[in-house]
């Protein structure tokens, strides 16, 4: 009888899959795991190891990260009620199927009614300027000379071993590569980069540890974040935040709720911030690693959050119900805001992951995105990494009336060091020393292309500054001392949908030119697909379609048109292997017949 309920459950799956029915075998699949799990956990981690390398993973990167990430994954497959809000967004993340859910509706509650005081006007006193980079992601262990083009997930490593034994694959050169992270060497060329610009202050938004995610420790993560730590110190003041990779294992951020916070990371860079930030901000809240300080001699405060409590790879998070408001952050940033609103500060919030972007569970968003609105004259700007490309987000008023009369905020989210998805980039801000309203962006970056590149090094020039760029396409065009306004940029979006020459330019700046594809669905599609995400700093607004389990090509010859319009969507920042085992499970039988079959064994 259980021999035959094992083979129902595997004609199930298969049928939803050769029906389309994608949401339908993802629930089913997940009763299975939850089986597994509460009969066994050892077993469950054994089983999903079989099938990371039967899908043709790397066995290594299969044994660690399965040891690390396996009892997190674990952990909220027992949290998880099937056919729940939030086994539907267990099924979005893991296998890309399922439709997102409805917000759940919640009104933040606000101390004051909002100010009526308005967005401030530049004084048209001389600018200042600082610098925002992200997602330096340095390697300790690349190696000149190794493969580029390896059978491992990080390459230009002396274990690398390469593809392409006939010859064809370059070595890795002294300065870095397209397909590795960063050597100390093109990290500490943008440090001196950095240092001849001449800036009052540096913003720092995440991501230190490389992306070795199936071997990291907690002792080597520490000695690697004080490292970088101290090898930018040379900046100056820096204002930093808490990417995902900083935890270990990677993504890993359970609330105060779930009793087990990642305290030695929040400890870390706290003692490391505390130089610029002083103590009491470095030890106010690093329960859950945010902050808040002034900057010297100035009323700009910055706000720097953990918004990895709000990301769909950190699998603390699933639950049933989930929490409103992880850690109590949300509330905490209402409090702070209203201290700035009160003092007529300014405000510039920090984070790692932008919060319109498609790794944020859309309730935590919509909360956020409340907050924004409601101290939108307080928020000078916000800025993000996370995504290794040159992009912003815009927050409205009005989710139903996007126009420049409604647009209230803007997050400028930075390029990467890492050079995975572009030019090795940083970024250069001007702006107003009263009310630190932006007024430039320049990007600069470092052509690896450049015959030079690997034999005198990198050489970092202007990329492009966007008030040259953009400021002549909106009417009427920007004048001397003006804010890149949250209305400006609403108004270049308008500018990309009229202009297909504008929104090819900003398309290949969004990569920084290098290995410009492109965008799926033809040039329409794309451009209404790319405006519309910059004009969803509110996740739920996006138009991104969740990407389907790891093996899409199957997919699509499995299920004709089921994928029509969708976009391979690139994760060069989330490292989760456990995403990527569990979504092998999409269209493979064999896979899908391993799983059943061991929880078929435990229960006989």
């Amino acid at each position: 009888m259980l021999r035959i309920e094992g083979e129902e459950l595997i004609d199930d799956i298969s049928y939803s899959f050769e029906n389309g029915a994608t949401c339908t075998a993802c629930e089913t699949i997940l009763v299975v795991l939850k089986r597994l799990v509460k009969a066994n956990e050892s077993l469950f981690l054994s089983t999903i190891t079989q099938i990371c390398k039967l899908a043709g993973e790397d066995p290594d990167a299969c044994e660690g990260a399965v040891a690390r990430e396996g009892p997190i994954i674990a952990y909220a497959l027992r949290q998880i009620e099937t056919g729940s809000k939030t086994s539907k967004l267990f099924c979005i993340t893991f296998m890309g199927v399922c439709d997102y859910p409805a917000v759940t509706p919640y009104e933040v509650s606000f101390p004051k009614k909002a100010s009526r005081r308005p967005r401030p006007v530049p004084s048209k006193e001389p600018p200042i300027r600082f610098v925002h980079f992200s997602d330096i992601h340095v390697d300790r262990l690349y190696a000149p000379g190794t493969s580029t083009n390896c059978t491992t997930y990080l390459c230009c490593r002396a274990d690398s071993i390469s593809k392409s034994p006939g010859g064809s694959d370059v070595p890795a050169g002294p300065y870095g590569d397209h397909h590795c992270d960063v050597p100390l060497s093109l990290e500490m060329s943008m440090y001196r980069a950095i240092e001849d610009m001449g800036h009052s202050f540096s913003i720092f938004t995440g991501d230190i540890i490389d992306h070795a995610i199936w071997n990291t420790t907690q002792a080597q993560s520490t000695i690697n974040i004080n490292l970088a730590y101290a090898e930018m110190s040379s900046l100056g003041h820096i204002y930093g935040t808490i990417g995902n990779h900083e935890a270990d294992p990677v993504n890993s951020f359970p609330s105060t709720a779930v009793g087990s916070a990642p305290q030695w990371v929040y400890d870390t860079l706290s003692s490391l911030w505390s130089r610029w930030i002083g103590d009491e901000a470095a030890t106010a809240e690093k329960n859950f690693g945010a902050y808040s300080a002034k900057h010297p001699g100035t009323n700009l405060r910055i706000i720097s959050l953990n918004t990895n409590l709000y990301y769909i790879q950190n699998y603390w998070l699933y639950q049933d119900p989930m929490e409103r408001d992880p850690s109590g952050q949300l509330s905490w940033l209402v409090r702070e805001l209203q201290a700035a609103e009160d003092a007529a500060d300014r405000v510039y919030i920090i984070g790692h992951m932008p919060m319109g972007l498609r790794d944020a569970f859309h309730d935590y968003s919509n909360y956020f995105d409340q907050v924004v609105n409601r101290y939108e004259a307080t928020i000078a700007a916000m800025f993000f990494g996370h995504t290794h490309t040159d992009e912003l987000e815009l927050s409205y008023s009005s989710s139903t009336n996007r126009h420049f009369s409604t647009a209230s905020a803007v997050s400028y989210i930075a390029p990467a060091l890492t050079p995975n998805a572009g030019h090795p980039s940083f970024r250069v801000y001007t702006i107003d020393p009263a009310t630190f309203a932006v007024l430039d962006s320049v990007t600069y970056i470092a052509n690896m292309s450049a015959p030079a590149f690997q034999t005198t090094g990198p050489v970092w020039e202007k990329y492009y500054s966007a008030r040259e760029v953009y400021g002549p396409l909106v009417t009427p065009p920007l004048e001397a001392g003006d804010e890149l306004s949250p209305a400006f940029w609403h108004n270049v979006t308008e500018a990309f949908e009229r202009d297909e020459g504008a929104f090819k330019g900003y398309w290949g700046r969004k990569r920084r030119e290098w290995e410009v594809e492109e965008c799926a669905g033809g040039e329409g599609e794309c451009r209404e697909r790319e405006v519309c995400q910059m004009r969803a700093a509110r996740a739920e607004d996006n138009c991104v379609v969740p990407k389907l389990g790891f093996h899409y090509e199957r997919l699509l010859e499995a299920i004709p048109g089921l994928v029509e319009g969708r976009e391979r969507e690139e994760d060069v920042c989330g490292g989760s292997m456990g995403k990527r085992i569990l979504g092998a499970l999409m269209g493979r039988k064999d896979l899908v017949e391993v799983l059943v079959g061991r929880m078929m064994e435990i229960e006989n």
